[in-house]
C-alpha cells in the first residue's frame, strides 16, 4: 500500500510542478494587463497571491519535492544551498497564506466598512500592505536557515539537511515552532473564517434593507447593480477563502493530532503516514486552485484566458496570410 501510494506521490507532485507554474504565470500577466473589470486594489491583490503561489509551487515542489525523487544528489543538496532553500520555501509559503488574509481583510473593509473604503481600499495601500507582509514574514522565516545540519560531510563539502537535535530539546526553538504553526495557518484560518462571517452577515442585512426600500418584499422585480456587484464580490472572496480553508483543513487536522497525543511520524502506521502525507499534497494543491477560480467567478479574466490560448494560433495563421 505504501509503496503504491509513494509512486502516485511522486507522479502528483510532477504534474503539479508542470502544471502549476504555467497557471500562475499565465493568471499574473492577465491580471497585470488589468482587462479583467477588477479594481486595482484588488488587482495588486491577486498578483501577489499569484506570484507567491508561483514561488511555492518552484521552492516548495520543484526544487524539494521534484528534485528529491528525479534529481537525487545534485547541488540542491550542498547543506548551504538546502538551508536557503528551507528558508525560501517557508517565506513563500507564508507569503501566500498572509496574501490570502489580507485579500479578503481588504474586502472585508470594501464591503462592510464603508467610512474607511476610500482610504484602505487603494493601490497604494495594498502595496504597502504586501510589502509590509512580505518583509515581516522573510525576518520571520531567517531562523528556519539555522535549524538544518549536514547529513554528512564529503572531501569537506556538506551534505544533505537535518534538523538539529537542539530544535527538539531548546525550548526557545520549542516556542518559535509553536510561534511558527499558530502563525501559518491557525491564525489565518481564524481570522478568514471571522472576516468571511461578517461579510456575510453584513451583505444578508444589506441585502434585505435594500429590497425594502426598493419595495422588492411587495412582489416589485427591479434590478440593483450595487447588490449585483456586491454579489460578485462576495463569490470570488468565498470561493478563494473556502479554498484554503478546506486544502488547509487535513494538514491542521494532522497538526492538532500530532500535537494532542504527542506521537511522532517515526511512530505512525501506513494509514497515519498516508494521512499526513495528503495534508501536505492538499496545501499545495491550493497554489494552483486560485486561477481556475477567476476562470468560474470572473468572466472577463476567462475571456483573456480564451484570448491568450488563441493568440499563437491566430499570430500564426495571420502570418501565413500575409
Amino acid at each position: 500500500m505504501l509503496e503504491t501510494f509513494n509512486s502516485f506521490k511522486e507522479t502528483y507532485y510532477l504534474i503539479l510542478s508542470i502544471i502549476g507554474s504555467p497557471v500562475n504565470l499565465l493568471a499574473i500577466v492577465i491580471l497585470i494587463r488589468g482587462k479583467c473589470g477588477l479594481s486595482s486594489c484588488t488587482t495588486r491583490y491577486l498578483v501577489a497571491m499569484a506570484t507567491a503561489d508561483l514561488l511555492v509551487i518552484i521552492t516548495e515542489v520543484f526544487l524539494w519535492r521534484v528534485s528529491y525523487y528525479y534529481f537525487p544528489r545534485s547541488f540542491l543538496d550542498i547543506t548551504y544551498a538546502c538551508r536557503i532553500e528551507t528558508f525560501l520555501r517557508r517565506a513563500a509559503t507564508d507569503c501566500s497564506v498572509w496574501f490570502t488574509v489580507a485579500f479578503t481583510f481588504d474586502r472585508f473593509v470594501a464591503i462592510c466598512c464603508l467610512k474607511l473604503n476610500g482610504k484602505y481600499c487603494t493601490e497604494k495601500t495594498a502595496a504597502v500592505v504586501l510589502a509590509t507582509t512580505s518583509i515581516l514574514l522573510c525576518v520571520k522565516n531567517t531562523p528556519h536557515y539555522f535549524t538544518q545540519e549536514p547529513v554528512e560531510v564529503i572531501n569537506n563539502v556538506p551534505w544533505g539537511c537535518t534538523i538539529k537535535p537542539s530544535y527538539f530539546n531548546n525550548p526557545v526553538w520549542a516556542g518559535f515552532d509553536w510561534f511558527d504553526t499558530v502563525l501559518t495557518p491557525f491564525l489565518p484560518f481564524a481570522l478568514i473564517l471571522l472576516l468571511n462571517s461578517l461579510t456575510v452577515k453584513h451583505i444578508l442585512v444589506a441585502s434585505r434593507v435594500r429590497k425594502g426600500l426598493k419595495g422588492q418584499n411587495k412582489g416589485e422585480n427591479q434590478s440593483d447593480p450595487e447588490m449585483e456587484s456586491r454579489r460578485k464580490s462576495v463569490i470570488l472572496l468565498l470561493t478563494i477563502s473556502g479554498s484554503f480553508i478546506l486544502l488547509w483543513l487535513v494538514y491542521v487536522v494532522h497538526f492538532l493530532y500530532y500535537s494532542i497525543t504527542g506521537s511522532s511520524v517515526v511512530e505512525y502506521n501506513s494509514a497515519l503516514y498516508i494521512f499526513s502525507q495528503v495534508g501536505n499534497m492538499l496545501l499545495n494543491l491550493n497554489c494552483c486552485t486560485n486561477t481556475f477560480i477567476y476562470g468560474v467567478t470572473q468572466s472577463m479574466f476567462r475571456e483573456q484566458v480564451k484570448k491568450a490560448v488563441q493568440y499563437p494560433f491566430t499570430s500564426l495563421f495571420q502570418s501565413r496570410h500575409k
